[in-house]
């Protein structure tokens, strides 16, 4: 019936019947669509959980209110719900998408990867381990076994390091519905971090630039609402019952573009490299750098799990760092350097 229920969907929506499938084909559940299996094993993962112990873009914060990787991917995840539900896209994909695309974060947000890219010689990116985590990782090795829509969107919802804010060079991606988690993504975090900034006092709300408030709005809910809206009515040849030849794609109107850009160059000025020359900031990077050396000069001491789920030492040594959470990996220093 739920099946049933996706044909009167945009036709540019992928419908559960039609998934490319799994690595390694399972029964039909009788109740819930391949991409509704696919939400729930991602929910009750344990790189799921861990997420609410890993930074955003405030490490370790004390605050009650400070955004982390659980939170963040939440807020994605509400958002792409609404652009899919309003453009008729396959919701419980999107959904999906949604709450696997941030697994694979290291601690300390941001500062975490750029450390262990530096470090491993293969380099790394979160998307990447996300997409690690959920074929290979869980499960004592076995993974989740995805549909390949959910893993595409997962490991495609990433811009790369050159790439701009809003996917003017983004890499393709497979499905309509990951396009739209990747926009969500973006628009998630340029707000949440806003308020992140105020609550630590590096910057006052009402000194946005006046580009951006006179066209997204003062408040957090008027830019996030003002910005969902856009995308809605930008794309709305997604929604559109009649066939289109040319793929559609999600996006902003030029104006709204241009203020979102504007607040992400005034975040990276004010609040991203301010963030960046911290003492908390540089002690992070200490812990990653110590961590990731210990645990390739001492193999032994990496828990058992990742030596046997890696093909070299340092591979099992950025999947055990990787999952760490904040206050875990400032822990396990902190052990290993008292020994």
């Amino acid at each position: 019936m739920t099946e049933k229920r996706e044909e009167g969907l945009s036709p540019h929506a992928v419908k559960s019947l039609f998934s490319r499938g799994r690595e390694r084909p399972e029964p039909l559940d009788p109740i819930r669509t391949a991409f509704q299996r696919d939400r729930d094993r991602i929910i009750h993962c344990n790189s799921f959980r861990r997420l609410k112990h890993k930074t955003q873009v405030f490490i370790a914060p004390l605050g009650d209110h400070y955004v982390t990787r659980l939170t963040h991917t939440l807020e994605v995840s509400q958002i792409a719900r609404t652009i899919a539900r309003a453009l008729n896209l396959n919701e419980d994909l999107t959904e999906a998408i949604a709450l696997g695309h941030d697994l694979g974060h290291t601690p300390f947000g941001h500062i975490g990867e750029d450390v262990l890219d530096e470090l491993y010689e293969k380099g790394f990116r979160h998307n990447e381990q996300s997409l690690r985590i959920v074929e290979y990782l869980e499960k004592d090795g076995l993974g989740l076994n995805l549909t390949w829509e959910v893993r595409d969107g997962i490991v495609n919802h990433s811009k790369s390091s050159t790439g701009t804010i809003l996917g003017d060079d983004w890499g393709e991606i497979g499905t309509i519905e990951g396009e739209v988690v990747r926009i969500a993504d973006t628009v998630a975090y340029i707000n949440h971090d806003i308020g992140d900034a105020v609550r630590a006092g590096i910057i006052i709300e009402g000194n946005l630039p006046l580009e951006v408030v006179s066209v997204l709005g003062l408040t957090h809910s008027l830019r996030i609402n003002t910005m969902v809206t856009d995308i809605i009515e930008s794309s709305w040849d997604v929604h559109s019952s009649d066939i289109i030849k040319e793929q559609p794609a999600i996006r902003m109107s030029p104006a709204v573009t241009a203020a979102a850009k504007t607040l992400n160059s005034f975040l990276n000025e004010k609040v991203y490299n301010l963030r960046a020359a911290q003492e908390e900031t540089k002690k992070a990077r200490e812990v990653i750098r110590f961590l990731y050396r210990y645990f390739t000069e001492h193999e032994d001491k990496l828990p058992v799990e990742y030596r046997r789920h890696a093909d070299t030492v340092a591979r099992g040594v950025v999947d055990y760092i990787a999952g760490m959470t904040d206050q875990y990996a400032l822990r396990r220093a902190e052990e290993l350097k008292n020994k």
